[in-house]
């Protein structure tokens, strides 16, 4: 059973991670860990999850932080991930969705197929197989949370970015159906749990400053304000949250 470390907001929660390996994993990862919760990792890049991990059991030491490789893109695989984590430490109380990827064209008429069949995969399928493979333990939680991370670009696409923006679209449409699914289980008293989308324009973290000092970002989020607004959603009540976007840049 998790315990987590007693000293922070979210002691005692059991928080996944997909797509942990990379900056924003990393970022979330600690900043859970800093509020008390037990996180457990999943990236299909068994090195890069590990240095994520290792940062995040360096900076706090108390912490239980865990790393799986797994292939979100196979649903058995997802589902014997989510089995083992509510076994292992006895409750999941939320689901982050971090899994990432872009590809873009000049313009639409050069839109490549190929990238659809691949942000298909990245920015949908996984989404389809974490909140599936979760949902039961999610319900079983008393502040389940799914988070999908989201783009701006899905509610104002732009024509070189149509395989993506159709992409998140479709990611947001799901997750929404998972808060009308939390909606009706919750009955007259309204839901338990909640699934809720962040949106961000773009992520920026220290190394992409490092490798463009003179580039301004303009509307970017920073990895670190995803992660402390991932921490707090789990001081709004669950009928407040469920079902919401929330934007972390100014809308389109």
């Amino acid at each position: 059973m998790a315990e987590g470390n007693g000293n922070g907001m979210l002691d005692g929660a059991v928080i996944a991670v997909a797509g942990a390996g990379g900056p924003a994993g990393r970022a979330t990862l600690l900043r859970l860990a800093e509020a008390g919760a037990t996180v457990v990792g999943a990236d299909a890049d068994a090195a890069r999850l590990a240095e994520a991990v290792d940062a995040a059991r360096y900076a706090h030491g108390g912490a239980t932080v865990i790393g799986d490789t797994v292939d979100l893109l196979d649903l058995q695989a997802t589902r014997d991930w989510a089995d083992h984590v509510e076994k292992d430490f006895g409750r999941v109380d939320g689901v982050v969705h971090l899994v990432g990827g872009w590809r873009g064209s000049a313009s639409f008429a050069e839109t490549d197929l190929a990238d659809w069949e691949l942000l298909e995969k990245l920015l949908i399928r996984t989404v389809q197989h974490t909140s599936l493979a979760f949902h039961d333990a999610l319900t079983r939680s008393d502040r389940g949370r799914f988070l999908l991370i989201s783009a701006a670009g899905a509610s104002k696409p732009t024509a070189g970015n149509a395989a993506y923006a159709a992409s998140k679209a479709a990611a947001e449409a799901w997750t929404l159906a998972l808060g009308d699914a939390f909606r009706k289980a919750g009955g007259d008293e309204g839901p338990r749990q909640a699934a809720a989308i962040l949106v961000v324009k773009a992520l920026v973290h220290d190394a992409m400053r490092a490798e463009r000092p003179n580039a301004k970002f303009a509307g970017f989020t920073d990895v670190t304000d995803l992660a402390d607004a991932i921490a707090g959603v789990w001081d709004r009540p669950a009928k407040e949250l469920n079902g919401t976007r929330l934007w972390l840049t100014e809308k389109p």
